[in-house]
């Protein structure tokens, strides 16, 4: 098979850090293999280039500063600023008189679409890249069952009180839970009418590359109302570190003082870092609680969002726990002080506590987190769903998940399952399909 040398593959991520990462893992794996990945992000995102020999260009996106880069913001540039820029550039990097190194492929995130067009009016190939857990896409692409069977309304609200079956035989959940089900009125409908767009220009695309293990695919790939390839090449948080793909920097005193802890004795805490994750009242509820509580714990808190802590509240609890604005997650799973991990159940998240083979208090907030929620509590009973942040919620949900003894076992085959040889073999080769069609 003849192949181009070294071909460019343009890959857009959604511009957020459960996005950007794992699109940056896949630049890796493709930069190992051979191809020239070239990631985009808009000029808000600051990550430094040339990391690990991935090349990082910045565009233009019309977000000033100080503006808050919440999900219309993000849109806005993704719609009227960002195209105009990405055509610039695929035009320079595809016609710059070397055909032997032109851009093969675009990989693009799902979320962020508008890419799909440009790629379309150069002629490229375009592959879609679904970061999250295939069950999230498979519930949003049957939006249209939705609406034909009056579940929901053309506005995407629910239209009665009650659940959904994910699919059949898988975990149900509640209409409430929704994806787009995000603020007030206003920004549910816009969610809504982002994702019914987002479904139609992907049912276009030759490939989807799929951010999840292959037997979550398997027996599904048929569905969906999509038409692509349906290729699950992850979970890509094990395949690989990249340095500095985080936004913020890492605090890693946290090791240190984990170091000083008994083994599975310590509660992780993070809730992301898309949004203020929880409000000022749950952050102080929740701050309550560990104190009464007694345990050590490590709780991942931007300083913007510690308005919720009384005052002296840190010198409070300097010995009993450590708050930090961002951590080195992996390390502090893989951590054997670390026994139980409270989370909003982000997939990258949900995939980094497999992997470490740590037990959950899960505390969905928004988007895909209530499927995968649902997941680790119905199907795969890791972990368990806490309803709010008082002290009994805490205590109860910390009793019911660690004195479950086969919880360790029934994480352990999990971890295999979606993480061991045979399942990252069967990745590779997926991974290893979409590059050899790409380079025909």
């Amino acid at each position: 098979m003849k192949c181009r040398k070294k071909s460019k593959v343009l890959l857009v991520p959604y511009p957020a850090q459960g996005h950007v990462t794992p699109m940056l893992k896949l630049a890796s794996l493709l930069l190992s293999h051979g191809l020239n990945p070239i990631v985009i992000t808009p000029n808000f995102i600051q990550i430094n280039p040339n990391e690990d020999g991935i090349s990082i260009i910045s565009i233009p996106d019309g977000i000033e500063d100080g503006t808050p880069r919440d999900f219309f913001a993000i849109e806005n540039a993704m719609e009227n600023y960002m195209p105009y820029h990405f055509e610039k550039l695929v035009q320079e990097y595809d016609f710059d008189g070397k055909e032997e190194d032109g851009v093969v492929c675009v990989i693009v995130d799902l979320l962020a679409s508008w890419a799909i067009k440009v790629a379309n009016k150069f002629g490229i190939q375009v592959a879609g890249f679904w970061p999250a857990m295939f069950a999230t896409y498979r519930l949003i692409d049957s939006i249209p069952d939705m609406l034909k069977n009056g579940i929901i309304s053309e506005t995407g609200c629910p239209l009665h009180n009650g659940s959904i079956s994910i699919s059949l035989g898988q975990p149900t959940l509640n209409l409430e839970d929704l994806p787009w089900l995000i603020g007030n009125s206003a920004a549910r409908i816009s969610r809504f009418k982002f994702w019914t767009k987002t479904m139609k220009i992907s049912r276009t695309l030759k490939w989807l590359l799929v951010n999840t293990f292959p037997d979550e695919c398997h027996n599904v790939r048929n569905t969906t109302n999509l038409n692509a390839q349906i290729l699950p090449i992850g979970p890509l948080n094990t395949h690989l570190t990249i340095k500095n793909a985080s936004f913020w920097e890492e605090d890693s005193s946290c090791l240190n003082w984990l170091d000083m802890q008994i083994t599975n004795s310590v509660i992780y805490i993070s809730f992301g870092s898309w949004v203020n994750p929880i409000g000022e009242a749950k952050v102080n509820s929740l701050a309550l609680a560990l104190v009464a509580l007694k345990k050590p714990f490590i709780w991942v808190l931007a300083p913007l969002w510690r308005e919720g802590l009384e005052k002296g509240y840190l010198e409070k609890i300097s010995k009993q726990g450590k708050i930090v604005s961002w951590a080195p997650q992996i390390d502090v799973l893989q951590h054997e002080s670390v026994g139980c991990y409270l989370t909003h159940c982000g997939w990258n998240s949900t995939m980094e506590a497999i992997q470490s083979k740590k037990r959950m208090l899960c505390y969905p907030i928004a988007g895909d987190q209530f499927v995968n929620c649902a997941y680790i509590v119905q199907k795969w009973r890791i972990g368990v769903r806490m309803d709010g942040f008082g002290l009994k919620d805490l205590d109860e949900g910390l009793k019911r998940v660690m004195k479950d003894d086969e919880m360790s076992d029934r994480i352990a085959r999990l971890n295999e399952m979606t993480m061991g040889k045979v399942a990252s073999s069967r990745a590779m080769a997926d991974l290893t399909t979409f590059m050899c069609d790409i380079r025909i």
